[in-house]
């Protein structure tokens, strides 16, 4: 066999073993690279690592991750359920309602799924219990319309997909992964609605507290969350900042929401959460480091060349090919995250996308709207185990209902396959050109 087919059949042998994902793409490189070019260029995994990671943009996933721990623990969450529940009042599926917007408008705070998961969870699952929601159900929901944190800008996936295809515009992203991420939401809350009418389950019971508050009150409460978006969306499309320097400003602003409007953050918290949020930046980084090792070796080699040969002689159909490509990223997404897929599936699919002449912006939106459906598919959820530990039940109650989210927000991401307007429109409106 050729070098590079013993580097994937190293790299899949060490996933099968349990390796995590960092340390099996790092080990398999090495493989090629002995096997395939000659034991001194390991002298080069040094430079590829520091080569992977020293890159500008990249400075932007820490500080939103870092933002979505702060607007977690700054009571955020708590005060936009109060306002939603206040404005859609008491009817069947309510609260089914509430969770999936909250949702949303969190994910365009952390760009962070699970975080989003975490935050709303905590929040809702007990109010939604008492309202006779089952706690499969509800925890199911909240992660689905938790992926669309993976969508709705800033989106740390987006930002590393404008990495890794190089001339790919991240405002172009941003401004493209907005209306499939409503669309995605929408299409969550559709079967969410009638499930609940059909059993019953009443959304009227308020979340602790909101009960005495009007609209009026719980709007201003919720004015610092609801501005964040705007905040950031606002300086991108302005010029008044880079989608870096994006990333600092929602970090110094969360961090004044938390310490001087919300007052539920401390110095002390802010200190825990800085040492959190390196804790899990370093974690990311250590993948798109080793990864760069997987990368080199593939390049030299032209494993991912030959691959992406092989993928094009399969059929000339484009719009067939398009489908079998969906369908892998789909399976690469109940196993692994997003960052990870997106490392690994890139080199090879680029010159896919090349050769069929999909649009950059346009397939990378596809790609996230899978890789979303991904992080509440078992059997590796991530977005699901944050909601399933959070409610106390097991991740295997909850299959039925995640099919059920699958299949809708399968009918969303179809709907942005057949008319991609939905989301290049907006980026070509804002003078992008994609």
């Amino acid at each position: 066999m050729s070098p590079d087919v013993w580097m994937i059949l190293a790299f899949a042998g060490l996933l099968i073993a349990g390796v995590p994902v960092a340390f099996s793409l790092a080990l398999s490189g090495a493989v090629g690279i002995v096997l395939g070019l000659s034991p001194d260029m390991l002298a080069t995994m040094g430079t590829n690592t520091y080569n992977s990671i020293a890159k500008y943009p990249l400075i932007a996933i820490p500080l939103f991750i870092l933002t979505g721990l702060i607007f977690e623990r700054s009571g955020v969450a708590l005060r936009l359920v109060r306002f939603a529940q206040a404005l859609i009042g008491p009817r069947h599926g309510g609260l089914a309602l509430v969770a999936v917007l909250v949702c949303m408008i969190m994910g365009g705070m952390s760009g962070s799924g699970p975080a989003d998961a975490a935050a709303v969870a905590m929040v809702m699952l007990p109010s939604m219990t008492k309202a006779g929601y089952p706690k499969p159900f509800s925890a199911t929901l909240i992660a689905a319309s938790a992926s669309t944190a993976i969508l709705i800008p800033p989106s740390v996936a987006l930002i590393l997909y404008s990495i890794v295809v190089p001339g790919v515009d991240l405002r172009a992203l941003f401004a493209a992964g907005l209306f499939p991420g409503i669309l995605a939401g929408l299409a969550l809350l559709v079967p969410a609605m009638i499930v609940s009418k059909r059993y019953g389950w009443e959304g009227g019971t308020p979340v602790e507290g909101a009960e005495r508050l009007s609209i009026r009150t719980t709007f201003k409460q919720a004015i610092p969350a609801l501005f964040a978006p705007v905040l950031i969306l606002g300086g991108l499309r302005s010029g008044l900042f880079t989608p870096t320097e994006a990333a600092v400003v929602a970090v110094a602003y969360g961090a004044i929401v938390g310490l001087f409007l919300t007052r539920e953050l401390s110095l002390r918290d802010l200190w825990e959460l800085l040492g959190e949020a390196a804790i899990i930046s370093g974690v990311v980084m250590l993948i798109i480091a080793l990864a760069g090792i997987f990368a080199w070796a593939g390049t030299m080699l032209g494993t991912f060349r030959h691959l992406a040969e092989w993928i094009i002689s399969l059929t000339d159909n484009g719009v067939l090919l398009l489908i079998l490509v969906m369908l892998a990223v789909l399976v690469a997404g109940m196993l692994l995250d997003a960052i990870s897929i997106y490392l690994i599936m890139m080199p090879i699919l680029i010159p896919v996308m090349q050769h069929f002449e999909w649009n950059p912006v346009w397939f990378g939106i596809l790609l996230a709207m899978n890789i979303a459906i991904g992080q509440f598919t078992p059997p590796v959820a991530v977005n699901l185990m944050v909601t399933t530990e959070v409610a106390k039940i097991r991740l295997e109650q909850t299959i039925s209902w995640a099919l059920l989210f699958v299949l809708a927000m399968g009918c969303a991401l179809a709907l942005v396959a057949i008319f991609p307007a939905i989301a290049l429109w907006l980026p070509n409106a804002l003078g992008y050109n994609v």
